[in-house]
């Protein structure tokens, strides 16, 4: 491996440490109705986000809720030492893109089928703590 590519390698390695992520795969929900749950909690302070999800109505909050925790516990993995109380921790980002689709028929009046889409969604969330003093100055 030559120089540029290693260092490069050892960049990215570094920049994952700080990253907070979790990743749910073929969630078999409409990537649409997915995406209504995920504008929800963008941007906002992870305790109230695990509020707005747990008293939602929505069937996908459910999923979304316990990816949250999945991101919650991957941050606790890799700092172990800090309290989740004190770190300030926010959804950074959640991208809800298309996954699989199942391809059904369904039959239809004089002979004929109309296809059903059965559709499924990739949910990928980033969370990210925000400093207190750096907002300040």
């Amino acid at each position: 491996m030559g120089a540029r590519k290693r260092n490069k390698a050892n960049e990215l390695k570094e920049a994952k440490k700080t990253q907070y992520v979790a990743v749910l795969k073929d969630c078999p929900t409409s990537p649409r109705k997915m995406r209504l749950v995920a504008d929800m909690v963008r941007g906002v302070e992870v305790n109230r986000a695990l509020d707005l999800l747990k008293f939602s109505s929505k069937e996908a909050s459910r999923k979304v809720e316990k990816l949250l925790m999945s991101a919650i516990a991957n941050w606790q993995a890799k700092n172990e030492g800090t309290r989740l109380e004190e770190s300030n921790l926010y959804v950074k980002t959640i991208a809800v893109d298309g996954g699989r689709q199942l391809k059904r028929l369904r039959p239809a009046p004089q002979g004929r089928a109309h296809r059903i889409r059965k559709r499924s969604n990739h949910v990928t969330l980033c969370l990210d703590s925000k400093n207190i003093e750096n907002e300040n100055a």
